[in-house]
């Protein structure tokens, strides 16, 4: 009987348990007040902190009783983050603030020019996003970080890793567009770009197979070529100059070369590479055969095409009208060089 008596009195417990909690949930489900805005969690808040917030701009209509129902009833794990939150009752609320899928991504629109240096890349990702200029720099420059790329970049090689090079990934950073996350990674920015430079490169997949230079040497030359030449047809012409000097065994002896080697702050100090020819570099083609260690800014596709179909010439020189309007002029002898020099260089 007394055992009865106590199944009776736990049933009824129960019973009144199940119509608290009922009644408690009910309650609750109506807390939210199926407002849509943004909402951000900041960094470190806890669940307390976050269910005050979402009560101060009328997401819900009681923070505490909402963290007590969550508590017991759902599972909630709030990440950090800005959310664009559409009408929601309490439980799907929850289930979306603890989702980082939900997270808005700030992005940015970035446009890199043919001929950027790698520094100038790397402080206009660190204006625009969350990264370092610096850092960028030192990733790009980390042979552990550049080997663990290689197998899903075949255009990069064993070539990058000369000792002279002043970084690794010059040149193989292909200028263009780019549309990024303001909270973003090294990883995810230099992947991003290393795939359009991948996808250049298979476009001109048998071009790179069928030239007499190495990939290294392909991406190096057309640095030099994007430097000294504005359109696309002297670009063909400048890189049969250059093929033609280094078929001959002449220094290329490229102005544009020096101005890497002096690490200008400023590139339109082009003086400054002409008045320096003796300026000891190994980038420096006055002073030393051959290319130089490696690309000594970004190319484009014009450029990279260009030394990879370079016009057949019978010119060893040319001069670009710095003074004028900027066209190139091309010489097979130095005196004619020299003429060109004298009629078209009045303003040094």
């Amino acid at each position: 009987m007394k055992m009865m008596n106590k199944k009776i009195k736990l049933t009824i417990f129960l019973f009144a348990l199940a119509l608290i909690l009922g009644g408690f949930y009910i309650n609750v489900a109506n807390r939210s007040n199926l407002k849509t805005g943004s909402f951000i969690i900041k960094e470190g808040s806890s669940s307390k902190e976050v269910f005050k917030q979402l009560e101060e701009e009328g997401f819900i209509k009681d923070a505490e009783i909402t963290r007590y129902y969550s508590r017991f009833f759902h599972n909630s794990d709030f990440k950090q983050g800005k959310y664009e939150i559409p009408a929601l009752e309490l439980d799907d609320l929850i289930d979306y603030l603890s989702n980082s899928a939900n997270i808005v991504q700030e992005t940015t629109s970035i446009t890199f020019i043919e001929g950027d240096w790698l520094k100038d890349m790397a402080n206009r990702i660190a204006t625009n996003t969350n990264l370092d200029a610096e850092g960028l720099l030192s990733y790009w420059n980390d042979e552990n970080v550049i080997r663990s790329y290689m197998n899903d970049y075949p255009f990069l090689t064993e070539d990058i890793f000369n000792e002279d090079v002043r970084y690794h990934l010059e040149g193989y950073l292909f200028p263009n567009t780019y549309e990024f996350f303001v909270d973003t990674n090294y990883d995810a920015v230099t992947r991003k770009m290393l795939n359009e430079t991948l996808r250049i490169y298979n476009k001109y997949l048998d071009s790179f197979n069928n030239s007499e230079l190495s990939i290294h040497e392909i991406f190096t030359l057309a640095s030099i070529v994007q430097y000294e030449a504005g359109k696309k047809e002297d670009m063909e012409k400048v890189a049969g100059v250059f093929f033609n000097r280094l078929n001959d065994g002449m220094k290329l002896q490229s102005s544009v070369t020096v101005c890497y080697a002096l690490d200008l702050e400023d590139k339109s100090d082009w003086k400054q590479c002409e008045y320096n020819p003796d300026y000891d570099s190994p980038y420096n083609t006055y002073m030393y055969n051959g290319l130089p260690p490696g690309p000594i800014l970004n190319p484009g596709e014009d450029a990279l095409n260009a030394v990879l179909n370079p016009d057949e010439n019978d010119y060893y020189y040319f001069v670009a009208d710095v003074c004028g309007y900027g066209e190139v002029y091309y010489a097979s002898t130095y005196a004619e060089h020299q003429e060109n020099v004298r009629k078209y260089l009045w303003c040094y």
